[in-house]
């Protein structure tokens, strides 16, 4: 995948963009992708980030997870964040798209929320910039929980319990912000850490078994994951085309297709009536070099949260894992470094085993909490 350049590249860039052909110039970012990937690493999960503007308290957090569970936080009292969020299913609700409200029908993916606090962006698209505004967007939005926010906060000022938990977590009455802010505190905490990679970079060199250690090295060599996938949560933060096919199980579907036109109607998007495929991050930015781009997942605790891509066209980690070595779908704006990778069978097989044993760590599971 196309690795972000520092400004001094990013100017030599233009300059051979300016001098040579496209052909020579995409050879050219392919030898330096190649070159560029050597230099990722991978690292053990660090100590748990804090947030200056929302530090976690366990009352807050004890709030949070309330809420979490709580099906006030949806119009009509039948979803909670928990119904696609659900911590026994690796935090997700393991179907190809994200349950909805009802009589309506997502259409992307619902990303596992597994060490969410080590990210710089959230959603599929990027539209978030922070936890606590992460977490508002499913509640209000139309096909997800469908609740008007204003009021959601005077549906909580009605539950005593909830009244005195902000007054003595907050010092203040129940607002939206203090949703989000209790929300992203419990998120915070939903980790998963000491995975067999972890005790390995932190020098346990017999953490990973032969197998497993074969699949490390095809990931940050031969497979060339590590481009994107680096970093203690194994992921760049980024965003890419790599030409993920539309689900066919879902693309012809009425209900699908009419929230396809609604995002990209509030969007901004002029030809919302005629799309036929998720534009991605290009209805956050409006730049056409962000087409059908996503952002790149984390791989902790993948072997738990399939179907695989935004739109869970994959049901497997094998079949993934065959897209990929196959350089990706077929799409105009794909990035130019997604190339076929040529893997054997038994390259693929250590990498899957991998992908699902050396990232599975000590994964805080959370029950259900008394809700008031």
């Amino acid at each position: 995948m196309m690795k972000n350049r520092n400004p001094k590249q990013q100017r030599t860039s233009t300059i051979v963009t300016q001098i040579l052909s496209p052909v020579v110039f995409v050879f050219l970012l392919v030898l330096c992708g190649s070159f560029y990937a050597d230099a990722e690493t991978l690292e053990p999960l660090p100590p748990l980030p804090v947030s200056p503007e929302n530090p976690l308290t366990p009352e807050k957090v004890e709030l949070g997870k309330k809420l979490f569970f709580d099906r006030r936080l949806s119009g009509d009292g039948t979803m909670a964040c928990a119904t696609c969020h659900n911590p026994e299913t690796g935090y997700t609700d393991a179907l190809p798209i994200s349950l909805s409200y009802p009589t309506t029908k997502n259409w992307r993916n619902a990303s596992a929320i597994i060490n969410l606090a080590y990210n710089s962006v959230f959603f599929w698209d990027g539209r978030a910039a922070t936890m606590e505004e992460q977490a508002l967007f499913p509640i209000m939005s139309a096909f997800e929980m469908n609740q008007n926010l204003d009021f959601l906060e005077e549906e909580l000022k009605e539950v005593p319990e909830y009244v005195t938990a902000f007054q003595d977590v907050f010092a203040g009455e129940i607002t939206r912000e203090r949703v989000g802010m209790a929300l992203a505190a419990f998120q915070r905490t939903i980790i998963s850490k000491d995975a067999p990679l972890d005790r390995y970079l932190n020098g346990e060199k017999d953490a990973l078994t032969p197998v497993q250690k074969k699949g490390y090295d095809i990931f940050t060599g031969k497979g060339q994951c590590i481009t994107c996938h680096n970093g203690p949560n194994l992921t760049d933060n980024r965003f890419y085309n790599i030409g993920v096919p539309e689900n066919p199980s879902v693309l012809n579907d009425p209900r699908v297709s009419a929230t396809r036109r609604f995002t990209a109607k509030v969007s901004g998007y002029a030809d919302y009536r005629t799309l036929a495929e998720d534009p991605g991050r290009y209805l956050v930015t409006k730049d056409r070099k962000d087409w059908k781009a996503f952002r790149t997942q984390s791989l902790r605790e993948t072997g738990l949260t399939g179907p695989y891509m935004h739109n869970g066209v994959f049901d497997t980690l094998n079949e993934t894992i065959e897209f990929f070595n196959k350089g990706g779908g077929d799409d105009p704006n794909k990035t130019p470094l997604l190339k076929p990778l040529q893997l054997t069978d038994d390259e693929k097989r250590a990498l899957e085993v991998f992908l699902k044993e050396a990232l599975k760590g000590d994964l805080v599971i959370v029950k259900m909490p008394e809700v008031p």
